[in-house]
Formats: structure tokens, C-alpha cells, sequence
């Protein structure tokens, strides 16, 4: 063999067998973080139920449960990460003859795989549990439903009533020209009729000129008033179903940019427990690895 052949052979690279990734510590260090998570969360329900009463004024506000509620998960997700982090970078045996630089990426790179299997469990037990009480909910609320479509068959079977798809159009039809009488003789039909063109109009989103001169009219066949004042009283109504539909909207948007915002908060919140997952497992190797220096250089003394 030639001195370039030698040479060559010298400088080859070789690929150790063991795999970088050790699953044990990993593992470890995301159960030893769900369980610090979940021991945390019951503490915090605890604690926040006690901002709870349902005496009135001895409650907190509900900005103030909300923003503490934020406050603890955010502390809980980062003592979590950590802890789940340190004890992967501290638990795991020295990497021999590997450079500093690449013992420290290994360091992060486990403390991150922590983190994700960590979040992994905690979010499937969250799931579970969530899905637990939404399936004894749901079955409560079709047992409810069942009861009233039960019951409101009854009912179309003993009025024999036309369905509520086409009942606006054959009211129409069947609009008598002078209102006052039929008001007079059946207020249950009439009251009907009114409510039913209400919801035509609510979902048309406005009741047209004509039906609110009806609807006046039978207010005031009902009520004695004059037809300025019945009218008067219609559009006062209609104005209110209005803004109660614009409250339940507004209520409805407020909701959506807080689930949106708790949404942002929550995965800035898990980026940032990624991090500090990741750091303390770096922070955790380095020490185990100091350890074992120290403990290599001190000099063995034997017992005399």
C-alpha cells in the first residue's frame, strides 16, 4: 500500500453505530413535564374557582378570571418545558469523543422532542376529557331534543296546523280585509300570525311595509289604540328585535376576536416553551457533562 493509499485511510471518516437520539431521557423528561402540567392546571382550578361565587358581588370580574386564567396557563406551560427540558439534557450519558458544537445541538434537539411529546400527552389527555364531557352533553341535549320534537308533534298533530315553511304564504292567501273582527274572535290565531311574520321578517332581515301595517292593525283591533299609536308601537318593537340582533352579533364578534386572540397567545406561548424546553436541556447537558470532567480530573485518593 502506498503512503496516498495510507494517508486516505487514515482520514476516512467513521460512523458510529449508536444512534444521537436517546429516547429514554426524552421520554422521561415529557412525562416528568405532563405530570408537573397537569398537577399545575388542578392547582390553578383550584385557585381560580375560588375567584368564583354565585353570591352576587363577592365574585371577581370576568376580565379579571380570564387574564389570571391566561397569566397560570402561561406559567404553567414554561415550568413545565423546563423542568421536562433540564431533566432530558441531565439525564442522558455523555456523548464521548463528539464536538462541543454538536453536543449542544444534540442537547436542544432533545429538549425540543421532549417538549413536543410532552404537549402531545397533555393535549391528547385534554382531548380525552373534553370529548367525555361534550358526549355527556350532546347526549343530555338529544335527550332534550328528542322530548321536543316529541312534544311538538304532538302539538302540529292536535292543531293540524300548516307547516311553518309555508304558514307566512297561506296567511297571506288567507289575509282577511278587515282585520278588527278576526282579532277580536281568536287572539291565539292572531298572536300566531304576528309571530310568524316576525320570523319571516327576521329571516329576510326586515318586515316588509305591508306586513307592519297588518301587524298594526291587528295591535290595534287588540289593544283598542288608535292606528297611529298601534303603529307607533310596531315599529317601537321591530326597532328592539333590531338591536337585540345587533347585540347578539356584537356578542358573537366579541367572542370570535377573543378566540382568536386566545388562539395567538396560545402559540406564541408554546413557541416560547420550546425555547425553554430546548435551553434548559442545553443547560442540563452542560452541567452533567462538567460533572463528569470534574469527576475524571480529580485525583483518586485511596482510604489509608
Amino acid at each position: 500500500m502506498s503512503f496516498d493509499e495510507g494517508r486516505t485511510a487514515d482520514v476516512l471518516p467513521v460512523e458510529s453505530s449508536k444512534s444521537a437520539l436517546a429516547w429514554g431521557p426524552i421520554i422521561g423528561g415529557a412525562v416528568a413535564a405532563s405530570g408537573i402540567t397537569l398537577i399545575l392546571l388542578l392547582l390553578g382550578s383550584g385557585m381560580g374557582l375560588t375567584m368564583v361565587s354565585p353570591w352576587s358581588g363577592e365574585s371577581s370580574s370576568a376580565a379579571t378570571v380570564g387574564i389570571s386564567a391566561a397569566i397560570w396557563l402561561l406559567v404553567v406551560q414554561w415550568l413545565s418545558s423546563g423542568l421536562g427540558g433540564y431533566l432530558t439534557g441531565r439525564l442522558r450519558t455523555k456523548w464521548a469523543a463528539v464536538h462541543t458544537d454538536e453536543v449542544f445541538f444534540r442537547d436542544t434537539a432533545h429538549g425540543f422532542i421532549s417538549w413536543a411529546l410532552a404537549t402531545l400527552f397533555v393535549a391528547g389527555f385534554l382531548a380525552s376529557s373534553l370529548t367525555s364531557l361534550a358526549g355527556a352533553g350532546a347526549s343530555a341535549a338529544g335527550t332534550l331534543v328528542n322530548t321536543a320534537g316529541m312534544a311538538g308533534a304532538a302539538t302540529a298533530a292536535t292543531d293540524n296546523g300548516p307547516d311553518l315553511s309555508t304558514s307566512y304564504f297561506t296567511d297571506a292567501l288567507l289575509r282577511p280585509q278587515q282585520t278588527g273582527e278576526r282579532a277580536r274572535e281568536d287572539d291565539v290565531a292572531a298572536a300566531a300570525e304576528i309571530s310568524r311574520i316576525l320570523l319571516r321578517g327576521a329571516a329576510n332581515g326586515e318586515v316588509p311595509d305591508g306586513d307592519k301595517t297588518y301587524i298594526a292593525e291587528l295591535v290595534a283591533a287588540r289593544t283598542g289604540l288608535s292606528e297611529a299609536d298601534a303603529k307607533a308601537r310596531v315599529d317601537t318593537v321591530l326597532k328592539q328585535i333590531d338591536d337585540a340582533k345587533i347585540a347578539t352579533q356584537d356578542a358573537l364578534d366579541k367572542t370570535r376576536k377573543a378566540a382568536a386572540t386566545t388562539a395567538l397567545v396560545g402559540a406564541l406561548s408554546l413557541l416560547i416553551g420550546a425555547f425553554i424546553s430546548s435551553a434548559a436541556a442545553a443547560l442540563g447537558g452542560k452541567q452533567r457533562d462538567d460533572e463528569d470532567d470534574l469527576i475524571v480530573a480529580t485525583p483518586y485518593r485511596q482510604k489509608i
